[in-house]
């Protein structure tokens, strides 16, 4: 159901700028937070749609601070989510999410042993790793539930917070230069 459902805002070109997703996300008043964080949830389990264009329409919606804190809870959510749906139904599930090119390049950092959790988490630091696919991986590894949900709320207010202070400073040099 959810892969549907993005899958159809994808399709719809919901994703395709901060003002659509923006307009759509206003439409749900009070409501409006909660729908916001589901997505934010949805787009770490459903890793083809682009979630900065999320991140910067939250700030916009709901404030620097407000629209941080949305798409943080969201995003952790939806990283947990992605770490027991792998810990569950493992790695030919993790395909289907990840897709097959992107399990055979990351599975080999499994190798690594102990390693692989000091990597996910200078990775989950960094605003450009690709972090959701790693969630996946990471429920694949011997990592317990413990240290991952350690990593993941304490690494991803840095990522996030660089991601949406980024691209919101950049929309919004953007708009001045074209207006």
């Amino acid at each position: 159901m959810v892969l549907v459902l993005a899958f159809i805002f994808y399709k719809s070109g919901l994703f395709s700028s901060a003002e659509k997703f923006r307009q759509f996300i206003l439409q749900f008043g009070i409501w409006a937070p909660i729908v916001f964080i589901l997505i934010q949830n949805i787009l770490v389990v459903v890793p083809f749609i682009p979630s900065a264009v999320t991140m910067v329409a939250g700030v916009m919606i709901f404030g620097t601070w407000v629209g941080f804190l949305y798409s943080y809870i969201g995003i952790c959510c939806g990283s947990i989510l992605a770490f027991i749906i792998s810990r569950k139904f493992g790695g030919y599930v993790v395909k289907g999410f990840i897709g097959e090119k992107n399990y055979n390049k990351y599975i080999q950092w499994l190798d690594k042993g102990k390693k692989f959790d000091v990597i996910f988490a200078i990775a989950i630091l960094s605003p450009i790793s690709p972090d959701n696919l790693l969630c996946f991986i990471a429920g694949l590894s011997h990592m317990k539930f413990k240290k991952f949900l350690i990593i993941i709320l304490l690494g991803k207010p840095i990522s996030i917070f660089l991601y949406s202070m980024g691209f919101t400073a950049i929309f919004k040099y953007l708009v001045e230069l074209i207006f």
